[in-house]
């Protein structure tokens, strides 16, 4: 470290791509869940609760990263699981009327990942597509962001574990930052 100080930088959630991904994963959902399932269906709030906390979780683990990788793993682990979660809702919903599930290397799901391909994605991205297809079609626009986002989840959770085994965590950097000044004087 060259200067004291042991928090780092921490809190830019909105620059990840795979929150950018998941707040368009809970609007789409919101969307999805009050059109397409019948009012009073339970599963309109799990799959929107669903959606939020993998937002959130990111949000708070991005928060929480300045004084605790261990907490920022955790939730984002837990955003990986909520999004696990809402997968199997949206698989569900297919499958209970028996719609046809996108294969990974379809012409429609390579058509939602282009779309993805952007620096910033938002639920605008993907809203010409989910105001005006059916519900089978918009289910699997879902379920292809889902995949995106959970392989980027997967990607932070590994690179989280790689900077904790390298820079280890607060006491560490509490260590290191005292000792520093300590040198100084």
């Amino acid at each position: 470290m060259s200067a004291p100080g042991f928090i780092p930088p921490h809190g830019n959630y909105q620059a990840l791509l795979c929150y950018q991904k998941d707040e368009a994963i809970y609007d789409l959902t919101h969307r999805f869940s009050h059109k397409f399932l019948s009012r009073g269906d339970r599963t309109i709030d799990q799959m929107v609760q669903a959606a939020r906390s993998g937002k959130q979780n990111i949000l708070e683990g991005s928060q929480a990263s300045g004084t605790s990788k261990e907490m920022e793993l955790k939730l984002i682990n837990v955003a990986r699981a909520s999004l696990e979660e809402l997968l199997a809702d949206y698989q569900d919903f297919l499958r209970g009327r028996d719609f046809r599930l996108w294969e990974k290397d379809s012409k429609e799901a390579l058509f939602v990942r282009r779309l993805g391909h952007d620096t910033q994605v938002t639920y605008e991205t993907y809203q010409p597509y989910a105001e005006t297809r059916p519900p089978e079609v918009v289910a699997n626009l879902v379920i292809c962001l889902i995949h995106q986002t959970n392989f980027l989840l997967d990607q932070l959770i590994r690179r989280l574990e790689q900077d904790f085994m390298k820079e280890g965590g607060l006491r560490e950097r509490m260590t290191r930052a005292r000792l520093q000044v300590r040198n100084q004087s």
